[in-house]
This record gives C-alpha cells, structure tokens and sequence, in this order.
C-alpha cells in the first residue's frame, strides 16, 4: 500500500530521486575511502544514476558495488530513526547537505546539477519555513519514498539478476570481480533491503501518529 501511495503522487518522481542521489553518493563515499577517485556522478530523470570511478586494486570494486543499495537501504532507515527521536529538522538538514555536496563535488550532468539545487533549495526553504506540521510532513514524504525505492531498487535487481545477469548492473559488478553468481547478490540486495525496511517501519510505530 505504501508503495502504490507513495509511486500514485503526481510529484513522486522529483522525490524518488533522493533515492538514487544516496545509492550514487554511497558509491562515491566508499571509493574515496578506499583511496579512489570519483570522476563523476550523473543522475537522470528516469531515477537511474551512474557513478564513473577509478581505483587501483581489484577488490576493491567488491565494497564499491556493494555501497549503493547497503547505503540507500540504511539511509531510509536512519530517516525512520531521528523520526523516532524526533529530530526531523536535523534529518532534513542532513539531506539538503548531501544534495549540495553531491552538486558541489560530483554532479555534473545537467538534470543531475538542476535537481540537486533545486531539491536543496526546496528543503532548505522547509527548514527556514519552521513550521512543525510543514515540516514532519515533508520529512516523512522524503523518508517513506527513499524507503519504497531502496526496496523495490533492490527487487528490481534482483529480478534482473535472475532474468538478464549480465545487466544488472552492480550484481553483474560483483559477479565480475567474484565469480559469484550476480543472483546471488541481487537475492543479498533484496533481502538486505527487506530487513532495513522491517526495521523502519518498526522504528515508525515505535513514536506512534504524535
């Protein structure tokens, strides 16, 4: 029901996006961290991205890949955990910074540079607006869309993975560095994705409708 609810808005497609920034930027972060570099990060209006990096070392494609769904399915997650604490505005701060890191550092596709400076220009206005109703509405809009796509990113893989192997993007990565079937890690993205979803809405009854 979520799903059908949050996919039935007319302007759920601007919000989905989200989604595919952090599963992107998850990518990013991880090869900076393995000492690699991001040339660059595109984000499209279909809600598809691409992250182009370089690295020395073949292994390290295994965290890289494995990033973007790990880190879109916990990102929804922790939306859900400072709802329960009820620090929305500090949530969404946190998300407006992305975006303008993602533009500052990374975006460099038009769609992609459009969207983030109009998302975090949006958010931003939500935060200064300082209405309590306001905002915990925006927030949970953003949350329980991040948390419908990091699921049904992760099935669409899987199924995939099943279907098409060598075109399920990050599953086929891991394949190829591995040798582990790319069914196998579409069924890990999905599951992972199930367990992060269980929890949120776990976390989401845990502060009750107040």
């Amino acid at each position: 029901m979520t799903a059908f609810l949050t996919r039935l808005l007319p302007f759920s497609d601007f919000f989905r996006n989200v989604d595919t920034l952090v599963h992107e930027m998850s990518h990013a972060i991880v090869t900076l961290l393995l000492s690699g570099d991001v040339r660059y990060i595109h984000l499209y209006s279909d809600q598809s991205g691409l992250t182009y990096t370089a690295y020395a070392g073949h292994w390290k494609s295994i965290p890289i890949s494995l990033a973007g769904y790990f880190g879109s399915a916990l990102f929804a997650t922790l939306l859900f955990y400072l709802h329960s604490l009820r620090k929305e505005r500090a949530g969404l701060i946190a998300i407006a910074t992305i975006a303008v890191l993602g533009l500052a550092l990374f975006v460099r596709n038009g769609f992609g540079a459009a969207w983030c400076a109009g998302f975090a220009v949006l958010t931003i206005l939500i935060v200064v607006l300082s209405r309590p109703g306001l905002i915990k509405g925006y927030y949970l809009l953003i949350a329980f869309i991040c948390l419908v796509e990091s699921v049904i990113s992760a099935l669409i893989i899987l199924s995939l993975s099943l279907q098409q192997p060598g075109a399920a993007g990050d599953a086929t990565n891991l394949d190829s560095a591995t040798y582990i079937p790319a069914l196998f890690w579409g069924l890990l993205f999905a599951v992972f994705s199930l367990v992060c979803a269980r929890s949120s809405i776990k976390l989401f009854y845990k502060r009750g409708f107040d």
